[in-house]
């Protein structure tokens, strides 16, 4: 059933940013801001998105405002696209729905030495070689089995286990956000449904919008910034887009159902039950926030084991190691995550806990988390788009600290339900309308490329044109599909 679109008050106050003023609803601690202009503003008002924008302006302890990003678009409890900033020590909560079910989603991009001329040649049996080395799809199982002491020992350290145990580099490491690992994580927290469930899954893509997709580097927009990240026209990179499996999922499933009766015995009036919450210092808060960050840690692991699996990959086809071929990580970001971080509100340096579901961090240069080889030139910001359409490589700007607690956009936000997507893709073949673009696209079922067809979303290159214009993030490099693995 389509949604009623949103009939609520929305005020423009500069070329990109518009408000939701807190008297629109009873209980709205702040305003409402959304990051948009005005053609995506028309689309954001197709569903009730923005209402979410405003429930979330109800959580006790809420900071500045509840903030949406260009790509935000109607999810559970919290929009996707949707930031929050609650501060502890103000009573402020935690709530599953703004980190969302799959924990820990998020993208990385891993840079080459090889060229264009290299490749599309040879990309078809390329992308045949990878999509038979690459597990995807909804239950497929990964050749990487953790249990036992090696699960713990996973979901305590995530990425830093891989590398102690020869499945990741200090390079790997040192280039993924918060070092690929969440500090205070409680793996005792994660139930041992979950853990079954992500015994077989660490290592594999899953379905829906989870991809692998080779692409090549199209234009350079900064040169300083593209250098310090190894980018370079004409170049082949690999990105990863996944999260934390089964795992994840029944992490939240169990928080929703932990968390049932914490509103009511905190006294916390909630306009929506899928903005369930508590503080975050109660058991409730404590008990998710351990086992949140155990699932974020899975979740950097998967990616970081993906990425292993793609090198072998490649190194096999090319019959090189994978060193020798350049086969190095960019950046890894996530995209569903709460964490606390240092911000600083009406002039006070708060430690706050920063909700970012569907969205990306995006710290400035100087900022201590940027990796040392990246300081001169901020953070990188990774930005797929659809399968048929570019992807983006941005640089943290000072103004997202100012503005969005150092967030920006996460990719480019649906516009078709999958159902709807499905509807609108009968009697064409996605894959053969990809290939006349130039891009081999392999999937295990039709419905998986229908799905994620191109117009099913907005723009990507509105949306990042519209955080560049906000001064939230620059552009650093532009990257246009050539291969695509999917579920």
């Amino acid at each position: 059933m389509a949604q009623q679109a949103w009939a609520g008050p929305l005020e423009q106050i500069e070329e990109c940013r518009w408000r939701i003023p807190r008297e629109y609803k009873h209980g709205m601690r702040v305003d409402g801001e959304i990051i948009a202009d005005e053609t995506l503003v028309e689309h954001i008002r197709h569903d009730q998105a923005l209402e979410q924008v405003a429930n979330v302006a109800t959580l006790p302890g809420i900071q500045s405002a509840s903030l949406a990003m260009p790509d935000i678009h109607w999810g559970y409890g919290f929009p996707i696209g949707g930031v929050a900033a609650t501060d502890p020590a103000e009573g402020g909560v935690i709530s599953p729905g703004g980190v969302g079910y799959d924990i820990n989603c998020g993208v990385r991009l891993m840079r080459s030495d090889l060229d264009t001329d290299d490749v599309v040649p040879r990309l078809e049996p390329l992308m045949n070689h990878l999509f038979k080395k690459i597990p995807a799809g909804v239950g497929q199982a990964g050749p990487y089995r953790h249990h036992g002491r090696g699960m713990r020992e996973l979901l305590q350290h995530g990425v830093r286990h891989l590398e102690k145990i020869g499945f990741a580099t200090r390079n790997d490491v040192e280039h993924t956000e918060a070092g690929g690992k969440l500090l205070y994580a409680q793996p005792d927290r994660v139930s041992d449904r979950a853990k079954t469930r992500g015994e077989d899954q660490c290592g594999t893509l899953g379905g829906g919008n989870h991809f692998l997709e080779v692409q090549v580097v199209d234009e350079v927009f900064d040169h300083q910034a593209a250098a310090a990240f190894g980018l370079r026209v004409g170049q082949v990179c690999v990105a990863i887009h996944s999260g934390s499996r089964g795992l994840g999922y029944q992490v939240c499933d169990d928080a929703l159902k932990l968390l049932r009766n914490a509103p009511r015995k905190y006294g916390i009036a909630l306009p929506d039950r899928q903005l369930l919450c508590a503080p975050v210092e109660s058991p409730e808060g404590e008990a998710y926030l351990g086992a949140m960050r155990s699932a974020a840690n899975y979740a950097w692991a998967n990616r970081q084991l993906l990425m292993w699996q793609a090198r072998e990959a490649i190194a096999q086809f090319f019959g090189r190691d994978w060193q020798s071929l350049g086969l190095e990580l960019v950046y890894d970001v996530a995209h569903n995550i709460a964490k606390f971080e240092d911000h600083v509100v009406a002039g006070k340096k708060k430690v706050l806990c920063v909700h970012r579901k569907g969205a990306t961090r995006a710290f400035p240069a100087g900022h201590p988390e940027v990796p040392e080889a990246y300081r001169a030139v901020g953070q990188p910001v990774l930005i797929p788009g659809d399968m048929g359409r570019e992807s983006w490589v941005l640089a943290g700007n000072p103004a997202a600290m100012e503005r969005t607690f150092g967030s920006t956009c996460h990719g480019a936000g649906r516009v078709l339900s999958r159902t709807a997507a499905v509807k609108h893709a009968k009697g064409r073949r996605i894959d053969r309308e990809l290939a006349e673009k130039g891009i081999v696209a392999k999937c295990r079922q039709w419905k998986g490329l229908a799905e994620e067809q191109s117009e099913a979303y907005k723009d990507v290159g509105v949306v990042v044109g519209v955080v560049h214009r906000a001064g939230l993030a620059r552009k650093v490099a532009r990257l246009r599909p050539i291969g695509v693995v999917k579920g």
